[in-house]
């Protein structure tokens, strides 16, 4: 079964969606309140129970996330945009260009173990609804984190930039409110990352099953998850570096800016003076 994830909205509005779509929405089965699955094809709802598998239906499914990602399953390629074109319709802003990837999970009902991993696949037993909810957290996660590592490395490379600038000529010319923006973003990200995409919590559904919590583990261990929130972190930790860094310097160039202010208007005072005591010198005179 090909498994599509994508990302490019912003924030998208889940119960607007489901309002919407009322008769593809399928009835959560743990707390979790940041996504929704979405059912097309066969209207007859698959058993959820042990065993219960999906592959070989016409079914196909979308798990919505409410950070911006869409994972769908069983969903042809011509189809995507159709797809997609649905949850942009309950979405606000943009990430500008849809990142996608694809997966693939197979089902053999005669394994030995409940689940296998290969290359760019995981191979399980069967596949169900909770198998759907537990594999679209974490590659709707990983899609979504490629995107703040690409906002990071942009912020990244920005500093770079002014580094190298300042290797060459002494000086940078950046405006405070542009390093203020900076600042904005670098700590919107990393709040975005851990509270948005919920990085480290654990699925309701891995908690309560070992099953999904070995599947939870497996793609975890597969997309770098953690590995990658570490590279985000330390890069962050840099922009935070060459913020202060910067802040330090246009602070001094305020502080130096009053200085000279101070001086000249004791320099006009001290001329005033002067320039009256000369004046009464020739009136007496």
């Amino acid at each position: 079964m090909p498994v599509h994830t994508l990302v490019q909205l912003i924030t998208v509005d889940l119960k607007s969606l489901v309002e919407k779509n009322r008769p593809n929405y399928i009835q959560p089965t743990s707390r979790m309140t940041n996504y929704v699955v979405l059912r097309f094809g066969s209207t007859k709802p698959e058993t959820i129970g042990l065993g219960a598998s999906i592959s070989g239906s016409d079914s196909s499914y979308m798990v919505v996330f409410q950070y911006g990602s869409v994972v769908l399953f069983n969903v042809r390629d011509p189809d995507i945009n159709e797809r997609l074109e649905i949850v942009k319709a309950h979405a606000s802003g943009s990430a500008g260009e849809t990142r996608k990837d694809e997966y693939e999970v197979k089902e053999k009902p005669t394994m030995d173990t409940w689940m296998e991993g290969g290359l760019d696949y995981i191979m399980l037993q069967y596949l169900n609804i909770d198998g759907i909810r537990t594999i679209g957290s974490v590659l709707g996660q990983s899609i979504a984190l490629d995107y703040y590592v690409r906002q990071v490395d942009g912020m990244v490379a920005e500093f770079t930039d002014i580094n190298r600038g300042m290797e060459k000529t002494g000086t940078f010319t950046m405006k405070r409110k542009k390093l203020f923006q900076l600042v904005g973003k670098a700590n919107s990200n990393l709040a975005d990352v851990i509270l948005k995409l919920g990085l480290f919590e654990r699925s309701d559904i891995a908690w309560k099953d070992a099953k999904y919590a070995q599947i939870w583990e497996y793609l975890r261990d597969e997309f770098e998850l953690t590995q990658r929130f570490a590279s985000l972190d330390f890069k962050l930790k840099f922009v935070e570096h060459n913020i202060r860094f910067l802040q330090e310097i246009l602070q001094n160039r305020k502080s130096d800016f009053l200085e000279w202010l101070i001086i000249v208007l004791i320099g006009a005072e001290i001329l005033i003076s002067v320039y009256d005591i000369a004046g009464k010198s020739v009136i007496s005179l």
